[in-house]
């Protein structure tokens, strides 16, 4: 059987944005740059002016959690229930996306085909039966991993597994591959607008999707965000490059998750965007802030590290009802002077606080020093703290932290089956 050329391509390459450029840029991402462009405020008048001795200033924000209770919402699914089966949960979630992949699929196909290099005849329409299989494919093959497609379909012994040929022929595979689509290629906005997504291809799914993970699901009271890395080398504009990391090309996702590492939002990074910001709030407080839109007032408690933490951050996810914990980053517009000009002489478990009514930071010295940014728990005692061994003894805040930062990498392994191609 003669090979397709486009047994090797990845799926998500089909969908990029062809006439898109790889971004040449060497740093880390336009957001992290936009957080350098705060300065360092040395006006004594600011805000830092007001922090204080833990005695003198410092008090616990008590929020009220309501949430409802953890796990499947059953007032937007009341026919699922423990008897249901994991395909119903899929399709609470699919079953619009599904309808939306056949429609765009086809649109495509009969908008762009070239008869004759596709046959001698039109090939019959993608059916919603056709594109579950296609997508049973998919996810199998993220168990089943393999160097070519074809090899899914081969028959020599070492390869041959019945369950892809019984379920949809390689050729139909490739036609369903080959023009499989997400969106209209003729509602494209213009590239130089201001307002141009350069994820509309995708758009319409991946809201669909973010949507579903809300209507569905109530999460834990405790969360976390942080950004991840996904694996990707083909051209994109929001492609990012990396010469130091492992994965040197690479697709940076912002995702807030729960402890059992359920994804409750994400947003995809897509290049320095100021619309989102002004002179007062960075890219990443922006970031935060749209992540957090879906549990305003629900008294949840939110972990993130030194990349997305500043005072002014905490202090507006107070107002929703939503307290904060993170490591942060010591010379933040906002924290105290003595942090900021890092005065402090630490010796191992040395513990340093200051406190801005329900705001508390502190500097702990383990190996190195620690900058926790909380409104979540109450100030620690300052002092020295180790064991008979000498070894710093770990504040219950750090230890706090340190516990629930890890939801996302629950999540990562998770999916960590599944390349962004797939």
């Amino acid at each position: 059987m003669a090979s397709s050329p486009l047994e090797d391509l990845d799926i998500f390459q089909l969908i990029h944005d062809s006439e898109s450029e790889c971004c040449t840029d060497n740093s880390e991402s336009g957001v992290e740059e936009s957080e350098s462009e705060i300065d360092f405020d040395e006006d004594p008048s600011s805000s830092s002016a007001t922090w204080g001795p833990p005695h003198q200033h410092g008090r616990r924000h008590v929020n009220n959690y309501s949430g409802g209770a953890v796990g499947l919402n059953t007032n937007e699914a009341p026919h699922v229930n423990k008897d249901s089966t994991p395909f119903c949960i899929f399709m609470l979630y699919f079953a619009g996306i599904i309808h939306l992949l056949v429609e765009e699929t086809n649109r495509y196909y009969h908008q762009h085909v070239d008869r004759r290099q596709d046959g001698p005849s039109p090939r019959p329409d993608v059916t919603e039966s056709e594109m579950f299989l296609f997508l049973g494919i998919i996810i199998q093959m993220g168990h089943d991993i393999r160097g070519r497609l074809k090899d899914y379909w081969s028959t020599l012994e070492q390869f041959a597994t019945p369950f892809y040929s019984k379920t949809m022929k390689r050729d139909r595979f490739l036609h369903i591959l080959r023009f499989l689509h997400f969106a209209d290629n003729n509602t494209e906005t213009d590239r130089n607008a201001n307002s141009y997504d350069r994820l509309w291809k995708i758009r319409t799914i991946f809201d669909t999707l973010n949507d579903a993970h809300e209507k569905y699901y109530n999460p834990y009271e405790h969360l976390a965000i942080d950004k991840i890395i996904v694996k990707y080398k083909w051209r994109v504009v929001f492609r990012q490059y990396i010469p130091k990391k492992h994965k040197c090309f690479r697709i940076k996702i912002f995702k807030i998750c729960d402890a059992a590492g359920y994804t409750y939002d994400m947003k995809v990074y897509l290049g320095k965007d100021r619309t989102c910001a002004d002179q007062d709030v960075t890219e990443t407080h922006a970031t935060v802030r749209g992540l957090c839109r879906r549990i305003e007032g629900l008294g949840h408690k939110q972990y993130m590290d030194n990349f997305f933490s500043s005072p002014d951050l905490f202090d507006e996810l107070m107002t929703k009802n939503i307290t904060c914990c993170g490591t942060v980053r010591p010379n933040w517009k906002g924290l105290p002077d003595d942090f900021r000009r890092r005065q402090f002489q630490l010796k191992k478990g040395d513990i340093r606080v200051r406190v801005r009514q329900n705001l508390t930071a502190l500097v702990w010295k383990d190996k190195r020093d620690v900058y926790i940014l909380t409104n979540m728990h109450s100030p620690p005692a300052e002092g020295s703290f180790c064991d008979e061994h000498g070894n710093a003894m770990k504040p219950a805040i750090v230890a706090n932290y340190n516990k629930h930062m890890g939801y996302l990498d629950k999540a990562d392994r998770m999916a960590n089956s599944y390349s962004i191609c797939r």
